[in-house]
């Protein structure tokens, strides 16, 4: 387990306000936090630097985050994400854990139950990482 890393978790939403209160809570939560303001974005990011866990905005200008997470999961299969929204329902939570969502939360959320979410997503993908790494080495 990779204890000592730092976190680094993505932001993706179109609120300024909501980025910028994100990082700075998580930031002193020991977190490296990333901000993107769309999906276009979010893939740049991405693609220049590590990133373990998304929270992704479902409503959005332009790609909204349905599509977003059918993105990352494409380009970056061992990236968590979890979708964030306002205007949740059942359908779309189910479709973005089909989509490989780690989890789907309705806001207003409670700001220590996000974290746990975010913890233990980064808690799986560096499983995930470790068992890649594994079989890599036994050239499975």
């Amino acid at each position: 387990m990779e204890d000592d890393k730092k976190m680094v978790v993505l932001v993706v939403d179109d609120e300024d306000d909501f980025r910028l209160f994100f990082a700075r809570r998580f930031s002193r939560r020991g977190m490296k936090v990333l901000d993107a303001s769309g999906g276009v974005m979010a893939l740049e990011k991405l693609r220049e630097n590590p990133v373990d866990v998304v929270l992704l905005d479902l409503k959005m200008p332009g790609m909204d985050g349905m599509e977003t997470l059918i993105e990352v999961k494409r380009q970056f299969p061992t990236v968590e994400v979890i979708l964030l929204t306002g205007h949740g329902s059942t359908d779309s939570g189910v479709q973005s854990l089909k989509y490989g969502a780690y989890d789907y939360t309705m806001k207003p959320y409670d700001i220590d139950e996000l974290e746990k979410k975010i913890r233990s997503a980064f808690e799986r993908r560096s499983l995930h990482l470790e068992r890649l790494r594994g079989e890599a080495c036994n050239g499975s």
